[in-house]
């Protein structure tokens, strides 16, 4: 069974500000599922059974059942069928738009609904066309195309061909039934002939006379195999627009409850920082405690590790982006309890659209199968141009120069600055709290206030102001003279015109000895 477990993002644009607004964006979120994202294999039964639906919370379980009764292991946390109708519908948007989405065109809504065929036949430019027997032979010239071959398909039928043609060479290629729609010359006299029109057993004029739905001239030797047959090709044609059968019809009930899972103890963070004034980077710092980790002998040493996947989906659940990772601990021999007392962490940066999302995160201990789900709403800021702003506030355990050679692909890197988190803001006396922000469209110079206070009393610990050149901020503070306890820090970015606040709690203990 596969290791890899889920993580979704659910993302959405910003919320509305007015009432009504929220109600119609929600109603249009749900309206778009229905007619972009499963439109192509949700059933009759199941779209007359969601007009029928009155509330959000009934739409929002008819939306969990749908995935469920089509998962082939629905024993499993992942659901296969539909991480991959999502990875379908990214294919069609990548590589058959034409002025439209990829997933509206012809080849869209097929691959969509039966994944890749096992061969294509393409002709994207078109060109000299040797055509078989049973479209009559002889040379022609096409427009471009593409035979789309399917050993089986369930409910349809073994060997199916399904071709498309682009006949206004926009790039937009159509589904056909007819073989011969291919054929640039059809209407040009005395051009492209068959060998009957070539000898004169036939004319250019009885192709357009079929009754078969086709502009195929007669075909060598009097017959053309069944596949060509009028009413097979409409049969085909009828059967590769019906949804995909549902296997899986035992599970039929609205799922109401969750699954629960054993105790993995995991510790979740997100940072954000811009990229563009479109696009931010969101950190997603992932921390597990070692001491619960199941750990087995494994090679002459001590392994345990923890599976993490994860999936970016939009509000109506459309396919953004992906990841997974496997984290390992190691430790020799007599080191198990050394390597228990430390963390595991692991960090990626997702490039998201500005707007709410909730993310959830799933994990699994390879070794003792325990797993934990982890869940939070997102809210990536919008970083307009030109306006004063400033990144998430970062509590580091380590911020250090990269080399040149480092700053590609480092673990915790920003620009060139490896910056790890402290995920659980908890640090000893011994030690120094780094603390790491972005300041974006500023003037060249300007000051910061930094202010650390008591959560239990609000009395003020530390209390300074500096100059800074307001761009990159990193500071390592000593933290010995602050009494153990749990601490406010406030951040106050100053540029002469506006001030922006930042926040952080954490907490100091005893250094250990």
């Amino acid at each position: 069974m596969s290791t890899k477990r889920f993580l979704i993002l659910l993302c959405a644009v910003a919320i509305p500000s007015t009432q009504a607004q929220k109600k119609n964006e929600l109603a249009s979120g749900y309206s778009t599922w229905v007619t972009q994202d499963v439109a192509y294999i949700i059933t009759g039964e199941e779209r007359h059974a969601w007009n029928q639906l009155g509330t959000d919370d009934e739409r929002e379980q008819f939306v969990e059942q749908f995935w469920l009764r089509r998962d082939p292991t629905p024993g499993t946390d992942e659901n296969e069928y539909k991480e991959e109708h999502y990875r379908r519908i990214a294919y069609a948007n990548e590589h058959f738009a034409s002025g439209i989405p990829g997933w509206r065109t012809d080849r869209g809504r097929i691959y969509i609904r039966f994944g890749p065929p096992d061969e294509i036949d393409s002709h994207p430019s078109g060109g000299s066309y040797q055509r078989p027997a049973a479209e009559g032979g002889g040379e022609t010239s096409t427009y471009p195309f593409e035979i789309w071959r399917y050993r089986h398909l369930d409910n349809v039928g073994e060997d199916v061909n399904v071709e498309f043609v682009d006949p206004t060479v926009s790039g937009e290629y159509r589904l056909t039934m007819d073989p011969c729609e291919k054929d640039a010359l059809t209407y040009v006299p005395n051009a492209g002939l068959t060998q009957a029109e070539q000898t004169g057993q036939s004319t250019k004029l009885a192709r357009f006379q079929n009754t078969d739905g086709t502009h195929c001239g007669a075909p060598l030797g009097g017959s053309r195999p069944e596949s060509y047959n009028e009413f097979t090709r409409l049969a085909t044609l009828s059967n590769l627009e019906r949804p995909p059968a549902i296997k899986f019809r035992d599970l039929e009930e609205v799922i109401t409850t969750r699954m629960t899972f054993n105790s993995l103890p995991m510790q979740v963070r997100v940072d954000y920082l811009r990229v563009t004034d479109s696009s931010v980077t969101a950190n997603v710092t992932v921390q597990f405690e070692n001491r619960d980790l199941q750990f087995q002998t494994k090679d002459g040493v001590q392994k345990a590790g923890v599976n993490l996947l994860g999936h970016v989906f939009t509000l109506t659940h459309r396919y953004v982006a992906t990841f997974e990772k496997s984290l390992e601990v190691i430790a020799p021999a007599g080191m198990v309890e050394q390597a228990s007392k430390e963390r595991s962490i692991w960090q990626t940066a997702l490039p998201l659209a500005p707007g709410k999302c909730k993310l959830e995160i799933a994990a699994r201990d390879v070794v003792s199968g325990s797993m934990d789900r982890y869940e939070m709403v997102l809210d990536v800021p919008r970083f307009d141009e030109g306006e004063f702003a400033a990144s998430s506030l970062i509590l580091a355990d380590m911020i250090v120069k990269l080399s040149l050679r480092e700053t590609g692909g480092a673990l915790f890197a920003i620009g060139d600055m490896k910056v790890r988190p402290r995920v659980t803001g908890q640090f000893t006396q011994a030690e120094k709290m780094g603390i790491f922000f972005q300041i974006y469209n500023s003037t060249p110079q300007g000051q910061i206030h930094y202010q650390i206070s008591k959560k239990s009393t609000g009395q003020n610990a530390i209390d300074f102001t500096e100059p800074s050149n307001l761009s990159t901020v990193q500071k390592l503070l000593p933290l010995k003279d602050l009494a153990p306890g749990d601490y406010l820090l406030k951040v106050a970015i100053d540029n002469g015109a506006k001030s922006i606040e930042r926040t952080a709690e954490f907490s100091v203990a005893l250094a250990n000895h």
